[in-house]
């Protein structure tokens, strides 16, 4: 029964080791497109960011308005 056992295990680890060294041999071309899709990922991740942002500050200077607004009613008043 061990013997069956170490012998699956040997099978297994000889299978997995085999399998990244054909992961490694990349053509250029699966490379670029790759790089290209990470490139596509990281802007979208970019321009999402700069969307939050923006949205951000125009909610801080809309604020900002209110309250010079809201000022200037207070001294019209005195």
């Amino acid at each position: 029964m061990k013997r069956i056992a170490a012998f699956m295990l040997l099978a297994v680890l000889a299978l997995a080791s085999a399998m990244p060294v054909q992961a490694q041999r990349m053509s250029s071309q699966e490379n670029a497109h790759q790089s290209r899709k990470a490139a596509k990922k990281q802007q979208k991740m970019l321009n999402k960011a700069n969307k939050k942002q923006r949205k951000a500050q125009k909610k801080f200077d809309k604020k900002q308005r209110k309250a010079v607004k809201k000022a200037n009613r207070r001294n019209q008043r005195t």
